[in-house]
């Protein structure tokens, strides 16, 4: 019963989450990666913890390192995306104006 409960709220958070960010504007996208990218470096944080612990078990110490990883890489890739996305509204120099 715990696994088709788990399970059950597994579709739904994922149901939901997926109705939100379809209905955010072009607008808001480099504010929510910038606030994505902060909770990313929670579950980080939350990984070492898991997979640090003394008496954790090899599976525990594999899934805690490739969480480690992947959310490692989530948050670089978000920063170099929001980083990209921010260029796009900085003033280019024109050709008429001295540099």
């Amino acid at each position: 019963m715990d696994l088709l409960t788990e399970l059950t709220i597994l579709v739904l958070a994922a149901f939901v989450g997926f109705e939100v960010i379809s209905k955010v504007p072009n607008t808001l996208h480099t504010p929510l990666m910038s606030g994505t990218n902060a909770i990313h470096g929670i579950v980080i944080v939350g990984a070492i913890l898991v997979a640090g612990q003394e008496n954790a078990d090899t599976l525990t110490r594999v899934l805690g390192f490739v969480a480690v990883v992947l959310g490692t890489a989530n948050v670089v890739g978000g920063f170099v995306v929001t980083d990209r996305m921010l260029e796009l509204f900085k003033r280019k120099p024109s050709e008429r104006e001295p540099q």
